[in-house]
Order: C-alpha cells, then sequence, then structure tokens
C-alpha cells in the first residue's frame, strides 16, 4: 500500500506502508542518518570501515531509496548528493510496530519481557528509569 499525497498538482509518493528496507538498505540509511546527507563516495567512504561494496552497487541502492521515497536527491556538480527523507526514530518506530504485529502476534508485552530477558542490569535501571518517567512518577 502506497500513500499518496497531493500538493500543488503534483503527486508525491511516500515510502510503501508494508515494506521494511532490506538489510543493505538499511545499512545505507544508517550511515546517511550518520552524516546527514551524502554522495555515493561518501557513503561508500563510511562503509569501507565495515566492508566492501562497489561504487555501483551503492549507488543503486540509493536510486532504489529515492524510488521508495526514503531519501531525497540534489544535484551537486556530476553527481547527485542523498538526504534521509524519513527520520530515524520515524523509521525504528514504524519497524517496533512491525515487529510485535508480525513476530509477537500483536503483544507488545511479548516483547518486552523478551528484550528483559536479554539485558544488563544497567540496561534494566536505564528501562526503570524511561518508564517512571514516561508514566510521571517520581
Amino acid at each position: 500500500m502506497t500513500i499518496v499525497h497531493k500538493k500543488k498538482s503534483t503527486v508525491i509518493k511516500s515510502i510503501q506502508t508494508e515494506k521494511l528496507l532490506t538489510e543493505t538498505e538499511l545499512e545505507l540509511m544508517n550511515i546517511l542518518w550518520k552524516l546527514g546527507e551524502g554522495s555515493v563516495s561518501d557513503v561508500q567512504q563510511e562503509l569501507a570501515l565495515q566492508r566492501d561494496l562497489a561504487y555501483t552497487s551503492i549507488s543503486t541502492i540509493l536510486r532504489i531509496l529515492e524510488q521508495k521515497g526514503v531519501v531525497k536527491t540534489r544535484k551537486e556538480g556530476r553527481g547527485h548528493v542523498y538526504i534521509p527523507a524519513i527520520k530515524k526514530q520515524d523509521y525504528e518506530s514504524k519497524t517496533v510496530k512491525h515487529m510485535v504485529e508480525k513476530v509477537f502476534s500483536g503483544a507488545p508485552t511479548a516483547l518486552v519481557r523478551q528484550l528483559l530477558d536479554s539485558v544488563s542490569q544497567k540496561e534494566l535501571d536505564e528501562i526503570k528509569a524511561m518508564i517512571k518517567e514516561k508514566s510521571g512518577v517520581s
């Protein structure tokens, strides 16, 4: 399902609401979120710290992300600069909602239970503080 918005007689497609990013797409998006924006070369340079991926492959994936509405582009010289069109926090929220729905049968408590079984005491203390803050308890 694609959400379509009309704005001054142009149709703008936003990210498809049903699909999550592939592992490689997410890897490149994490780099763009970290950089704020970047060219194919910028992304390749940052990615090289983790693994090798050809310039042409990165370019293709970034164009796919543009088609999905996840990044915008700006022409700069002979190339393009890619800018995230969605916030990392928004994508994280969408992913967690998807996971709760598809993996944990719509039960957020099942996800929390699973997480609590895998955290350190320090992380558990941080979680307790977040819950207190969220619930307004001092």
